[in-house]
């Protein structure tokens, strides 16, 4: 593809660059060259480097090290220059080997950060999570339109008393939390008074318990008997059974509570988590009894109704909670919440309705049998016929029916049939014979019961992946308001009612306000956006986080020569491709592309059944076509998607990694519509993907972006996307994504990865290797990222800007560690002495922090949805007590209650003020290419989630479909990704 008004682009280079080699000429143009990616000449390697790369690659040797006059070690805050960051010099240390560069790399982190040796290919864990602290807030913000709104963080007061920790061991063991809790309940009871010194311990349901006040012992052993019911609550029959433990508690510990007091005022860096951990299990202590946990979310019927999901599944309310450091001391965080839950009813009723089984008096398919299998293991069931009543966890089904599964009877002779045991011993005549009995116990002594007996318990969480019907129907019944959703969260915490908790209150002296946080806040202006200028308007100023493309044209329209369509459905009219293409193609000419208007080849459909086959025809057909035209192919691939979904991820696989075809896929309920909207939307996909850019930051343009546009500089987004619960066989995928165009920092190259599973840090960034033939091979995303941006905007990056989605808390050092220093080895082996300044920041989407206006009736508070207006930005009181963090709404909500993105500065070299970087994400959110709105999260971070997304469909398929859509989603060793074909990488293929 080509690009109007740009340079021509050179082919890119594999990944792996050969070290015995020449690299490209990197050094040339370090603050000269083109200022921008488009409009010069001049590429990559139209000219010699003026200075050799040498074979192996110039050390870095120095780069961790004093240079250039700035210091480049590895801490939180280094005073950072305004000046060109150091490069390749005379004064720079002398050319040693990579392989020594990269050792002195890890040695001078190894001592830097008090960090064993860890490279980004594996190595030791780190040893504390506190080697590495981050920079603190340069400052509060105070760009924008001051407001107040409220958070759903209420304010926790603790009394100054003595905590202690002690062990606890419950024999028998039992897996248990809820046991557990039993036990020490029964226990509190009945020893209270007797042997506690009347204290009220809090439990974490498994190794300790915490008191406020010292107990009367050192160590001690109590012998608590519980008695227990098995058997469904709707029996009449119950079945009483006592169970003994023995159960030791013994002290381990006095918990430092001046830590929380000096971190909350500042004086302390180091979060207290310990202390911070087991005030929450106070808080958690009784809703941990009543309700149905998990992870840090409560689950009841009696927190309101529950509804069905369809499939055998429903949906139960509840509420999430968490108590955390703020800079207005403790806070609650509550939200509501929903989970997905199995419906009790009879296991025969749940097949038929999960896997819309119909005549379950037939034999199950083998296929079937795995997958019912599959559905049911883990789940607990209970069994009620006459007098006996008992529950089991279900460990399999039997590989034949019931007629026909033979086990022996206690005599130890007599072989029977289900069917035949149950006849006899119980006079029941089971009515479904051909469905296999569902297998408990153990595979040596298994325990077979029909499924017509057996119902499953309540209560249980449904933790497999819901489908799209599921997930829309969960959707609709949570979505609420700003003004629902703040009122049921108040309705949560009054039904908790701490203020009357005996442990809470009473016990541990904590007080919990019951009125949300008011919260100052700031609304930033959103950013002029500049369109071409041939359209009538070549400016934007958009309201309420959205615009349209009324009388604008792309910035810079793309020019596709060859493209062609195919058409996989039946249920659209056969003349409807060549009129949608038609229609097509006319809005993106019109909004600034130069697009053919002639199909390469005809337009034709294709058999749904045969889509691999089909594309293999159309590339075959289009190569012909353009044989004697040398370096000339398809451009583009428009392809109405087939009627039943589960085709989209065969289709950009095959065309992606196997043909090097770039496309376009369309929905055809959506195409039939031609609706001018749609089609709107679907041209500034094609745009992107034909190298062109739909529109920019005004002040980009005119160079006034503080630490982006006064030098070259690389923004990065990066994700790891995890494989649902239960496919304990399919790898993470990493995807890193880096801007390619400066000072517009508007367009995307995107790089995945396949790593081991559930493995969070990205291992791809940097890697190294020995060859046999060419040596030590440098290698790895950031390398591949950095020559590129050199090759498209003829300028080294000079600065790094770096947003890492899908990081929690707990991971924050680790992750900084590793993929800091991935990126520094990637680095020095580029040129020696080469260091760009980074700022690492973490985009986390995954909490349940929630604003509201503070008053829901005013307009001027709100955006048309009702929730707070884009641009929010929160940088006080519920934000970190001393770390560089902020709460940031950049975008207009549509339906529900808008969730606020948090951003939170691991490291800071470029010195960011709070203002500075505050703004910078909020206009990139402006900046998204796929629709008229600003987006929830800042578009590199979005775009590496989207091209994760899409390599999982290269090698798992995929369970829904996708495409565009009207309106302005456990083996150790990781399974390899098929490449990306690199003129399909040259473009935005994710959007």
């Amino acid at each position: 593809m080509s690009r109007r008004g740009g340079g021509r682009r050179s082919s890119e280079p594999r990944r792996d660059q050969d070290s015995s080699n020449p690299s490209p000429s990197f050094q040339r143009g370090g603050d000269g060259g083109r200022g921008r990616g488009r409009g010069g000449r001049g590429g990559f390697t139209t000219a010699p480097s003026p200075i050799p790369v040498r074979a192996p690659h110039p050390a870095a040797t120095g780069y961790l090290s004093v240079t250039a006059g700035r210091s480049t070690s590895l801490t939180p805050r280094e005073t950072a220059s305004s000046s060109t960051p150091p490069l390749a010099s005379s004064s720079a240390s002398p050319p040693a080997s990579s392989s020594a560069s990269v050792e002195a790399i890890s040695q001078e982190m190894e001592q830097k950060l008090s960090f064993k040796s860890i490279t980004a290919t594996g190595g030791s864990v780190p040893v504390s999570s506190k080697a590495i602290v981050p920079p603190s807030r340069p400052q509060y913000g105070s760009k924008g339109r001051k407001c107040v709104i409220r958070a759903n963080h209420f304010v926790v007061e603790v009394s100054d008393r003595d905590l202690f920790q002690y062990d606890v061991a419950i024999t028998p063991e039992v897996p248990s939390k809820k046991v557990n809790r039993d036990v020490i309940s029964q226990l509190v009871r009945s020893y209270r008074e007797s042997h506690l010194g009347n204290r009220m311990p809090a439990y974490d349901g498994r190794k300790s318990l915490y008191t406020a006040g010292a107990l009367p012992f050192e160590a001690k052993e109590f012998v608590v008997k519980l008695v227990e019911k098995n058997d469904p609550a709707s029996s009449s029959s119950s079945v009483k059974k006592e169970r003994q433990f023995n159960v030791a508690i013994k002290y381990a510990s006095k918990v430092d509570t001046h830590h929380l007091k000096e971190f909350l005022s500042g004086r302390q860096k180091d979060v207290p988590q310990e202390t911070i951990q087991i005030l929450d299990i106070v808080l958690r202590a009784s809703p941990s009894e009543k309700y149905v946990t998990a992870g840090r979310s409560f689950f009841s019927l009696d927190l309101g109704p529950k509804g069905e999901l369809g499939n055998g599944v429903e949906y139960w309310r509840g509420y999430y909670q968490s108590l955390r450091p703020t800079q207005m001391g403790l806070s609650l965080n509550i939200d509501v919440s929903a989970r997905s839950f199995y419906e009790p009813i009879w296991v025969t009723e749940f097949v038929a309705k999960h896997f819309n089984l119909r005549d379950l008096t037939r034999p199950l398919s083998d296929q079937d049998r795995v997958k019912v299998k599959r559905a049911l293991r883990g789940i607990k069931v209970e069994i009620s016929y006459r007098d006996y009543a008992r529950s089991f966890k279900v460990t399999g089904i039997s590989n034949l029916p019931v007629n026909k599964t033979m086990f022996t009877l206690d005599d130890k002779k007599t072989k029977v049939s289900v069917e035949q045991y149950f006849w006899e011993r119980y006079k029941i005549g089971l009515e479904y014979t051909s469905l296999p009995p569902l297998q408990a116990g153990t595979d040596a002594k298994p325990i077979y019961l029909p499924m017509e007996l057996c119902k499953i318990a309540g209560g249980q969480r449904y933790t497999k992946k819901l489908n799209e019907r599921q997930v829309t129907a969960l959707l609709r019944a949570t979505c609420q308001r700003p003004s629902a959703r703040e009122n049921n969260i108040k309705q949560m915490v009054r039904q908790n009612d701490f203020s009357r908790n005996v442990l809470v209150r009473n016990e541990f002296g904590i007080q919990v306000q019951e009125e949300l946080a008011v919260v100052d806040a700031r609304v930033l202006p959103p950013p002029v956006l500049k369109y071409h200028d041939t359209g009538r308007e070549a400016r934007v100023d958009p309201q309420l986080g959205q615009w349209n493309m009324i009388n604008k044209k792309m910035v810079n329209g793309g020019k596709i020569d060859f493209w062609t369509c195919v058409n996989f459905s039946t249920k659209v009219h056969r003349d409807l491709p060549p009129e949608f293409c038609f229609q097509l193609m006319d809005m993106c000419n019109s909004k600034g592309m130069e697009i053919n208007p002639n199909p390469i080849i005809p337009i034709h459909s294709a058999n749904s059944r045969q889509i691999e086959k089909a594309l293999h025809d159309v590339h075959k057909q289009c190569t012909a076509e353009l044989a004697d035209q040398k370096g000339k192919q398809l451009q583009l691939l428009i392809i109405i998607l087939p009627d039943i979904s589960g085709s989209y991820g065969k289709i950009k696989r095959v065309c992606e990694t196997e043909l090097g075809i770039v496309s376009q896929c369309c929905q055809p309920h959506q195409a039939k519509k031609l609706s001018k909207q749609y089609l709107e939307n679907v041209s500034l996909k094609i745009n992107v993907k034909a190298g062109g850019r739909n529109t920019v930051l005004n002040d980009a343009i005119q160079r006034r972006i503080p630490l982006v546009t006064d030098l070259p500089t690389i923004i990065f987004g990066a994700d790891v996307t995890h494989p649902q619960p239960g496919e304990d066989s399919s790898p993470s995928i990493a995807a890193v994504v880096a801007s390619m165009d400066w000072p517009e920092v508007t367009k995307y190259r995107g790089l995945v990865s396949a790593q081991a599973h559930r493995e969070e840090i990205i291992q791809d960034l940097y890697k190294k290797y020995q060859d046999p033939k060419k040596g030590l091979v440098h290698s790895g995303m950031i390398r591949e990222l950095f020559i590129a941006f050199r090759r498209s905007t003829g300028q080294k990056p000079h600065r790094i800007i770096f947003y890492r989605d899908g990081v929690s808390e707990g991971q924050f050092s680790q992750v900084l560690l590793y993929e800091m220093q991935a990126i520094r080895e990637a680095c020095g082996t580029l040129e020696e002495g080469y260091c760009p300044p980074v700022t690492f920041v973490v985009v986390q989407k995954r909490h349940h922090t929630r604003f509201f206006p503070f008053d829901h009736s005013k307009r001027d508070q709100t955006d048309r949805s009702g929730n707070i207006q884009p641009g929010t930005v929160v940088d006080t009181k519920i934000c970190h007590p001393t770390e560089f963090d902020f709460y940031l709404n950049s975008h207009a909500g549509i339906q529900g209650t808008s969730r606020p993105t948090h951003y939170h500065v691991l490291f800071d070299e470029n010195n960011f003020t709070a203002d500075g970087l505050q703004t910078l994400t909020n206009n990139l959110c402006y900046t998204y290419a796929r629709c008229t709105r600003s987006v929830s999260i800042v578009p590199p971070a979005y775009y590496a989630h989207l091209a994760a997304f899409r390599a999982r469909y290269y090698i798992e398929g995929e369970t829904s479909d996708s495409g565009s859509t009207s309106g302005t989603g456990r083996s150790t060793e990781a399974r390899s990704l098929p490449a990306i074909k690199e003129n399909v990488k040259d473009v935005m293929f994710y959007c």
